[in-house]
């Protein structure tokens, strides 16, 4: 039976394009209006800069402020720029108050004052409560609509306020239970809510022990919880248990996003909310200065290449073979480096453990050393006919292994004690490491032993 295929799904990005190219706007409004503002911004993010700036004016202005959150930094920047102070004002005030704290960096003072303006008298204190604490807390990531109940009144009279109100905030899936001073008490899940006898009070159906943050929790930490637990939202706190706000799943993801851009783009000198249609000049000098590191390292291994320059010229093999080394040596401690840099984000790698990972990784790299050097060996016998070259190589092979693990382990944490992101900065270490180490390891013992 043949397989169903599965419905193509439609190019948004080129219909756009194409419309635009052409000059005709009409359709691109169409289109964008009937998407969703992540998918407006993804559009939006793959058009160069001109096409960016038309299509950026067909997006209903309803829907602004929602599409500039979803786009990176470099690109929400670029477009807040061609919009006057009234638009945004306008896209502003239809987000959500934790929202509009998320913008509110991007935008002058003289906006902030407008919006500050345009809000009610709650609003203001919800947002002030927001902006009072750094974005990568669980302050910055809160918002402060969570709904609360006293424990002494019953399941009757809590659905009745619920239905006293318009709607319920987003990912509501529990109410939290508070005395009189606002103090946490714990929470009551929806499920119960609507399952339990009416007459219950709630003090006879909520959960006393809940995970909650304090907030300046790291929101690293708090996405970790949100990922072990199967959170949707949790409550934040005070340093007197008192609760400010509430954290949803859908803040999260976003944190959770940036820590996976970021270990994908900083190893190579790039940030996670940089424009792909930037222009040359910024892009070039961005990137110029990581290729300038780069070759302070290279020129590294080559001074140490250049240090056995009369052996080289006396065993023209060992220049063919060299790079067989330090390339070997260079996998094997990125694998242990990518290994140890994930379990920092996440936690699960500490000093408490990291002899014992050392130990394990230097084990692994020795097995692997072994049976490679013995596989290298055997090649290299085949090819020149010298038993000596054969065993110098496993040997300088051994070695720069047990180099990389032992690099690939102990260089995220150094860097980290150095106040550097180990995503950002190891791998550059790690490649003149095993580099240094495997050209002087090989080409050291050839010296010793062939010259």
């Amino acid at each position: 039976m043949a397989k169903a295929r599965k419905p193509k799904k439609p190019d948004h990005l080129k219909r756009v394009l194409a419309a635009l190219e052409a000059g005709d706007t009409a359709p691109v409004r169409g289109i964008l209006a009937e998407l969703h503002p992540a998918d407006i911004a993804r559009i939006l993010e793959g058009l160069p800069p001109e096409p960016r700036a038309t299509a950026w004016g067909q997006v209903d202005i309803q829907h602004m402020g929602e599409v500039l959150l979803e786009l990176p930094e470099a690109v929400r920047v670029d477009l807040v720029k061609l919009m006057d102070d009234k638009a945004l004002v306008a896209a502003a005030r239809a987000l959500d108050t934790d929202d509009i704290a998320d913008l509110i960096p991007d935008l002058s003072d003289e906006v902030i004052a407008e919006i500050l303006f345009a809000l009610d008298k709650q609003d203001r204190q919800r947002l002030d409560a927001v902006l009072s604490y750094p974005d990568d807390t669980a302050g910055g990531l809160m918002n402060v609509d969570a709904i609360t109940v006293r424990e002494n009144i019953t399941l009757e009279v809590v659905l009745r306020y619920l239905r006293r109100r318009d709607e319920l905030p987003e990912h509501t899936n529990r109410l939290f239970v508070v005395d009189r001073s606002d103090r946490l008490a714990g929470d009551l899940k929806l499920t119960k809510l609507l399952t339990a006898e009416p007459k219950a009070r709630v003090s006879q159906v909520m959960e006393r022990e809940v995970v909650k943050f304090t907030a300046l929790t790291p929101d690293k930490d708090v996405a970790a919880a949100f990922e072990s637990y199967n959170l949707i939202s949790a409550p934040v706190v005070d340093e007197n248990n008192r609760l400010l706000g509430r954290i949803t799943v859908d803040d999260v993801v976003d944190v959770i996003r940036e820590q996976a851009d970021r270990q994908v783009m900083a190893p190579a000198g790039l940030s996670e909310d940089q424009d792909i249609f930037a222009p040359v000049a910024r892009s070039s000098r961005r990137r110029g200065i990581w290729l300038g590191i780069n070759l302070v390292t290279a020129f590294i291994a080559s001074w140490v290449i250049g240090l056995f320059e009369q052996t080289i010229q006396q065993v023209v093999a060992l220049a063919v073979l060299m790079p067989i080394v330090a390339s070997m040596g260079g996998n094997a401690g990125t694998q242990t480096l990518t290994l140890v840099v994930r379990g920092l984000a996440v936690g699960t790698i500490s000093e408490s453990n990291a002899r014992r990972l050392l130990s394990r990784e230097l084990m692994i790299g020795a097995v692997n050393g072994l049976v490679w050097a013995l596989v290298v060996a055997a090649v290299a016998v085949w090819w020149y006919g010298n038993l000596v070259i054969g065993a110098l190589i496993a040997a300088a092979m051994i070695i720069n292994l047990a180099f990389a693990a032992l690099s690939g382990v102990g260089i995220p944490f150094l860097v980290r004690r150095l106040g550097v992101d180990p995503a950002l900065a190891s791998g550059v270490i790690l490649t003149t490491v095993t580099d240094v180490v495997g050209f002087f390891a090989f080409l050291g013992l050839a010296t010793l032993f062939l010259i």
